[in-house]
């Protein structure tokens, strides 16, 4: 056995506050280190590891893959993206795919798509409504999207064309938009995750959709984090009975493989035209292997059923064993993408779970999010129970 890498990157630009943890390998939803510590992972990556790690049908179709082609570039037809393209369109009721990299690109070219919406109908200043606490990528125009003043301190001044509102307050957009001619898309997550997994209310969805339907606009749903079968659904809009305009995915499509998309209907399937936006990487027949054997396996396996049987499990197990506790403020969130809301910041517990050997993140400050692999077990979802609770438990008495 080779020595153990130090936790440490010196040469690695420092941009993140990174725990002292290397992982080496993982087995399902458990990862280990370079010292042999076994964690469990209720993080997935941040919600990117849908069939856990090492799968035994992912991973032999992603070598076969590599030995075939990794990479053309987009001046030639690639058919894994049309396979995946057209898979995409039928779970979604959609019309057609631009395939990236990342959410971020992915949210970019939505932005890029409502613009030019706008400037076909005449608009010289198109305007994006966008919400309070949402976060869409840290590009400039995404970052301006977002709505987390943390984040965008320093790297003024922003992309303008925006206006934000707060969620779930459908006079709130009335308000805001009231005798404006410039605005021409509502840009949303289903369920924010940096913001604190923050769920849109089904009634709430279902008038926004009536609101664009009635003023021409764009509807643009970011299922970045929440799309995927996360929440049992393939999409979490879904559960509101309705369908976007434009879809940014990323995250959870290709199973760790890069990868971004921005699926259109009819509004926005024709709006882009050759030369108006494009990418090197983007659509690689790698990363559309790992979007086809993903989709794949989430049906073969029945995922989509078991994020939402085994996601119920642990939010009943939480709230049984956290809710009404002082100090406990919510449990919320939808399948397996899962958040528990404290009075108090709790970023201290993302290294004290670590070293009780669970994996998990704190956003929003107050937020502890879990969004683990689709194939995780009951028994498993009992795991991070029993981890995490004396965990907030002690927390909260300090």
């Amino acid at each position: 056995m080779t020595a153990s890498a130090p936790a440490a990157s010196p040469h690695v630009m420092n941009t993140y506050g990174r725990l002292p943890i290397a992982l080496e390998r993982g087995q399902g939803v458990h990862v280990w280190d370079v010292d042999g510590k076994q964690y469990i992972d209720a993080l997935g990556g941040i919600a990117v590891n849908t069939v856990g790690h090492n799968h035994p049908k992912l991973v032999p179709a992603l070598q076969e893959q590599i030995a075939k082609l990794i990479h053309s570039s987009n001046y030639y037809h690639v058919p894994l993206q049309e396979q995946l393209a057209a898979q995409l369109v039928e779970r979604s009721g959609m019309t057609n795919v631009f395939f990236c990299n990342s959410g971020l690109e992915a949210n970019e070219a939505a932005l890029k798509l409502a613009r030019k919406f706008g400037h076909d109908k005449g608009i010289d200043k198109p305007v994006v409504v966008v919400y309070e606490k949402a976060f869409h990528g840290r590009s400039i125009a995404t970052l301006s999207a977002t709505g987390n003043p943390k984040v965008q301190a320093g790297f003024g001044p922003l992309v303008e064309g925006f206006i934000r509102v707060p969620m779930n307050d459908i006079d709130a957009i009335r308000q805001a938009t009231e005798g404006n001619p410039n605005v021409v898309a509502v840009f949303f997550e289903t369920i924010q995750g940096e913001g604190g997994v923050n769920p849109m209310r089904i009634d709430y969805l279902q008038q926004l959709r009536q609101l664009c339907d009635e003023r021409d606009w764009l509807m643009m749903i970011d299922e970045v984090q929440c799309g995927m079968g996360r929440t049992g659904k393939w999409f979490a809009h879904q559960w509101a009975g309705i369908v976007p305009d434009v879809m940014p995915l990323a995250k959870g499509l290709g199973s760790g493989v890069p990868i971004g998309a921005v699926v259109a209907g009819p509004k926005a399937a024709n709006i882009f035209a050759p030369g108006n936006h494009g990418t090197t990487f983007g659509g690689n027949p790698l990363a559309m292997r790992a979007g086809v054997e993903t989709i794949r396996i989430m049906e073969e396996d029945g995922l989509l059923q078991n994020a939402a049987v085994v996601g119920a499990h642990l939010k009943a197990a939480l709230e049984r064993e956290l809710g009404g506790l002082p100090g406990v403020k919510e449990i919320r969130g939808q399948g397996l993408m899962l958040g528990v809301e404290l009075t108090k910041p709790c970023g201290a517990l993302v290294g004290r779970a670590a070293e009780a050997g669970l994996l998990l993140s704190v956003t929003a400050d107050t937020v502890i999010r879990m969004v683990p692999s689709l194939i995780l077990t009951q028994a498993e979802a009992d795991e991070i129970v029993a981890l995490l609770v004396p965990l907030v438990k002690a927390l909260l008495a300090e």
